[in-house]
Formats: C-alpha cells, sequence, structure tokens
C-alpha cells in the first residue's frame, strides 16, 4: 500500500492515474455483466475504489500536473459551454476589414432569459478541427471581431460574458503583418471603458496576450484545474534554461496556478470543478460555472455605469504593485 507522502510527490503521481485508468477499464468490462449479483457487488466495489484513488490523486495535484488537465482534449470548450449554459445563441462572424477568425467565437445570446454577449476561444478535438480553429490561437480579425460584438452589447446594453482558453494569440508572420499587437491593444483599451458587465472566466489555459485581450474584465474567474500565465510553462523553461523538459519546473515558478492567482490578486473567484476535472463531468462543470456567473451578473448590473468603469479600472491599475520598504 503507497503511503500518502508518496502519492503527493511528482514521481508517484504517473503511477496513480495509470491505476485509476485500468480500474475504470476493469468498470467498463463489469457493466456488461450487469444483473449478475456477484458482478454487480465486484462493480460497486471498484466503483468506491475508483473514487477514493481519483479523489487523493487530484487533491495532490502540482502547477505542471494541473497544466495538463486543463489542455485536455475533452474538456468543454466555448461551444460546449454555450450549449450548456445559454440560449438563442446567434454567433457572429468577421471583422468587417479582413476576414473571419474559427479561432474566436462571438455572439449574441440569453443567459437565464437576460440578453447577453459571449466570447470564446474554440479549439479543436480532432486534427481537422484543430486546423480549422487554429489550435485557438486568434489572429487580429479574431481580436477585431471580439471587440466588435463587444461595441454592439454595449450599444444595447447587453452584459458581456468571455470565456478563455488558448495557448496565446498566433504568433506567424501574417498575423504580425495584419498587426496583432494592435489589434490585442485596442481590445486592452476598449475594454477598460466599454459601459456594460463584462465577466471573464478561465474555463482551460490562459496563454499571455492572447488571453489578456478579451480578459478585462469586472470579475476574473477561473476554473480549479485552470491556468493563466504570461508564458507557458514550456516556453519560460525554454527562455530561462534553454531546456523545455525543465516546464515542471517553470510552471511551479510561474504561480500559473487558480490558487496562486487568487493569493496574488489576479483573480476574483475559483470556480469549482467535478471530481476528476472538467472534462469528466462537463455538465456538471457548467453547472458549477453557471451558479458562478448569475450571482456575479446580478451583483455587477445593480452598480451605476459610473462606479462600474472606475472599480473596474482601479481592479487592473492595482495588479502587479510592488513597493520596497526598505529596513
Amino acid at each position: 500500500m503507497k503511503s500518502k507522502d508518496k502519492a503527493k510527490s511528482p514521481a508517484a503521481q504517473p503511477n496513480r492515474q495509470s491505476e485509476i485508468e485500468r480500474l475504470e477499464k476493469d468498470v467498463e468490462e463489469l457493466r456488461h455483466l450487469a444483473g449478475d449479483q456477484e458482478a454487480d457487488a465486484e462493480l460497486e466495489r471498484i466503483r468506491q475504489q475508483v473514487l477514493e484513488l481519483r479523489k487523493e490523486f487530484y487533491s495532490h495535484l502540482g502547477p505542471w500536473q494541473r497544466a495538463q488537465i486543463a489542455r485536455h482534449t475533452h474538456r468543454p470548450y466555448t461551444l460546449d459551454y454555450i450549449g450548456m449554459l445559454f440560449t438563442d445563441f446567434l454567433e457572429l462572424h468577421g471583422d468587417r476589414g479582413y476576414g473571419d477568425d474559427k479561432a474566436l467565437i462571438a455572439g449574441l445570446a440569453k443567459f437565464n432569459g437576460r440578453p447577453i454577449a459571449v466570447i470564446g476561444h474554440q479549439k479543436g478535438r480532432d486534427t481537422k478541427q484543430r486546423l480549422l480553429r487554429n489550435f485557438g490561437q486568434p489572429k487580429p480579425e479574431g481580436y477585431r471581431k471580439a471587440l466588435r460584438v463587444m461595441q454592439v452589447a454595449a450599444k444595447f446594453g447587453r452584459p458581456v460574458f468571455t470565456l478563455i482558453d488558448t495557448p496565446g494569440a498566433y504568433p506567424g508572420i501574417d498575423a504580425e503583418e495584419r498587426g496583432q499587437a494592435e489589434a490585442i491593444a485596442r481590445n486592452l483599451r476598449e475594454m477598460v471603458r466599454l459601459p456594460v458587465p463584462i465577466i471573464v472566466t478561465v474555463t482551460g489555459e490562459g496563454g499571455s496576450g492572447g488571453a489578456l485581450a478579451i480578459a478585462i474584465g469586472d470579475r476574473v474567474n477561473i476554473l480549479e484545474n485552470s491556468f493563466y500565465s504570461v508564458i507557458s510553462p514550456e516556453g519560460c523553461a525554454a527562455i530561462m534554461w534553454r531546456d523545455a523538459t525543465k516546464a515542471e519546473t517553470a510552471a511551479t515558478a510561474l504561480k500559473i496556478t487558480a490558487k496562486d492567482l487568487k493569493e496574488l490578486g489576479i483573480v476574483d473567484e475559483i470556480v469549482p470543478e467535478p471530481e476528476g476535472g472538467a472534462h469528466v463531468d462537463p455538465e456538471g462543470a457548467a453547472q458549477l460555472l453557471g451558479e458562478v456567473l448569475d450571482r456575479e451578473l446580478v451583483a455587477l448590473t445593480q452598480q451605476p455605469t459610473k462606479e462600474l468603469l472606475e472599480a473596474r479600472y482601479e481592479k487592473f491599475r492595482k495588479m502587479g504593485q510592488f513597493f520596497d520598504l526598505g529596513k
């Protein structure tokens, strides 16, 4: 029997995960024998064992392990959350200047009967979808489309929800030629003064300016197993040590986890996930997120616009301030 101290070590994590996967396979095989009393008893015993192991495993995850969960291919993406949380969704396309960026979803919908706008990154689950969505990495036209939808929302008094899940803005030459940095900077400026409530949620990975370009909000939430960082752990390791294999060390140093970000004042609330992560129970994850969004929306809509904008400005001005008090 492995001790709890060993379960906490990074080296023990892959073995524990393999054990969970083996037991889950046993559960699946025993389902075919449903109705047999002995098989049913064995099935229940293994189910309980899986639940206990999963709970122990996920309670001792380090920053690097959480980053892997945030990138899980079965984790809910923006279109999944839209289908589970919003109604009457109407997607809007194009930036009215160049074209439509499929890495960013933007449109109008209703949340609990209230008209809103929703914007979020969209990755793909297979090779074809990933190429279509550019692996969730927007180009300038994507950010300009997002801004266009936000301005429409402001015009008609619709609150804005944004869902963050991107490794970062697309770094290709074509994106730079079309003004990637300017598009991101313009979004930052315009979102600060958008006269409607903005609620941001990091649902997967929040990478650099590509995430921040739609993440200036009155409330910034993060799902329990998501991360938010100025650079990916692999990128940081490659720059600092010229060795991408030190990504786990970089992930710890970067303070990218939900708990770290909350302590640093970067995010306002950590949204809990179902046991095992959002990819295990997408509907449960959406329900937990929906409760937080509803509560925050009610509070924000009661604030006068002037107070809302002043609080938003001060919120981001306070981030990253350090003072040397000396001795």
